[in-house]
């Protein structure tokens, strides 16, 4: 795999000198009209030997690009607010928006590498973070971002020669740690794991780019040289329909079409009734054995996320407060879902729901969810069919993710019939203090009712995973909603400490 990159390839100081300057106008040409292009981010991976020039390859970038336009990020051991949520959600929130370039040194290759080579990492769990890696690069270039990957290579002996040189120095010594010496002793180790490594995550959309990193001035032209031509490829190419990474996502499984006109909302049974004076009897209790069921999973290390789905006016706002009254208000947040901002629009779509994600031991509730991907942007056409249906994968894997790092994701959707839904906006309209919950948006979405209905079949059936099922909720009388949702919500909680 790296025999390529020992080569002892070498620039002179005339021919670095005659090239640096005209790579450095290009590579900052191509960063303006990525800035004005705005359709794309750019994300340098920097990945390689200890002592390959990493750490000088993020200072040199920063000195030949436009540093307003360029955030880079070293990732180092994972703080405790990091270790209390999914491996992922760190590398969620560093992502660069559309138009500017992020560089991640010290990224999500690290801990897979470090793991195996150490042996503290099993293989089956290294293949698997392997493609962890993969469908989570696939996701982002799907998206549009552009990802160069760029490892420095070094030899043993090459590596051995640039720790001497600077622990000779006493400007440089601190450089090179006991730790670094030891990993020297295993590089055979960490060169084999490196190279399963780079062959399993190097994909025709994001392929890795072997540096050879001996010297310097080759090091450092090789990279300009290799940026220059990503960046000049896409922004010449046309918009492409689909990502070549889509090949290499999860789908998931499809029914054939319809033959008769029913669909998964017409299993439920919305006669079901609970009289209130059943209701006062059996909401305290259920409220109490939620409650302790979160404190149960809170002493288990783990967190809860709750998803409200449903039709309008289907009584979302009633079941979540039935549920927060049961709840502390330091250990649980909700989080009402609105149209993106301008800064949400500038991500991938799940960025979003990635930086609310609660720590471990809370509890965070979605009114609305990434579910409006393939229901509100699928039937209003706010995307293209290409992006929804590659969503359903995409919140599969995103959901696994939660799951195995022990979030109980527990998902509700509220159903009414269209008959009940009139009745209360009619409700709203007439009655002073709520009238401001009926709005035009609503009317136009309820002339949409069959599209949507298509869609969320279509959701349910493509999304209801082992690890987060869909629970349709009989909504048609809100007292029966509301016991529904607790006692569904305790029964999710309950099989997952069963699990445990």
């Amino acid at each position: 795999m790296f025999e390529t990159a020992e080569l002892g390839r070498a620039v002179t100081k005339e021919q670095y000198a005659a090239r640096e300057p005209s790579l450095r106008t290009e590579l900052l040409d191509l960063q303006t009209k990525l800035r004005e292009h705005g359709k794309f981010p750019l994300i340098v991976l920097i990945n390689g030997v200890d002592g390959a020039g990493k750490g000088e390859t993020v200072n040199l970038l920063h000195e030949w690009m436009d540093p307003r336009h360029l955030q880079a990020t070293a990732f180092g051991a994972p703080t405790d607010e990091e270790r209390a949520r999914p491996p992922f959600w760190r590398y969620w929130r560093a992502l660069p928006p559309r138009g500017k370039t992020g560089i991640f040194f010290g990224n999500w290759y690290t801990a897979p590498i470090v793991g195996r080579a150490e042996k503290t990492m099993s293989r089956g769990r290294f293949f698997q973070a392997i493609e962890r890696i993969r469908l989570f690069e696939s996701g982002l270039v799907d998206d549009g971002a552009l990802i160069v990957k760029l490892w420095f290579h070094l030899s043993k002996e090459q590596q051995q020669a640039a720790y001497d040189d600077l622990r000779s120095d006493k400007r440089t010594r601190w450089r090179v740690t006991d730790a670094d010496l030891e990993r020297h002793e295993r590089y055979e180790r960490y060169r084999k794991v490196s190279a399963d490594v780079v062959e399993e995550t190097s994909t025709a959309s994001a392929p890795w780019t072997v540096i050879e990193a001996a010297d310097r001035r080759y090091r450092e032209l090789a990279v300009g040289e290799t940026l220059v031509q990503a960046l000049a490829g896409r922004l010449a190419a046309p918009t492409p329909s689909t990502s070549p990474a889509a090949t290499t996502a999860k789908t998931t499984p499809r029914s054939p079409p319809r033959i008769t006109g029913k669909n998964v909302l017409d299993t439920v049974d919305l006669s079901a009734r609970v009289d209130k004076d059943e209701y006062e009897r059996v909401l305290p209790k259920l409220q109490q054995t939620f409650h302790k069921a979160v404190d149960a999973l809170r002493e288990d290390n783990g967190a809860v996320v709750v998803v409200f789905e449903g039709w309008d006016a289907a009584g979302k706002g009633g079941a979540v407060r039935r549920l927060t009254e049961a709840l502390d208000a330091r250990d649980y947040r909700v989080i009402p879902i609105a149209a993106p901002t301008d800064e949400e629009r500038a991500q991938h779509y799940l960025w979003r729901f990635w930086r609310h994600l609660p720590a471990a031991g809370k509890v965070a509730i979605y009114d609305r969810s990434w579910y409006g991907r393939v229901l509100v942007e699928r039937v209003e056409g706010f995307c293209p069919e290409s992006a929804w249906r590659r969503a359903y994968g995409e919140i599969n894997e995103y959901e696994e993710e939660l799951s195995e790092a022990g979030v109980v994701v527990i998902k509700l959707w509220l159903h009414v019939d269209a008959d009940e839904q009139m009745r209360r906006f009619k409700e709203r309209e007439n009655t002073p203090h709520k009238r401001f919950k009926i709005t035009e948006e609503d009317w136009r979405n309820r002339e949409k009712w069959p599209a949507y209905e298509r869609a969320v079949h279509e959701m349910v059936e493509r999304t209801s995973t082992l690890h987060a099922p869909w629970h349709l909720v009989s909504a048609n009388d809100k007292l029966h909603a509301r016991v529904d949702v607790l006692r569904h919500a305790i029964e999710r909680l309950k099989a997952r400490h069963r699990q445990h």
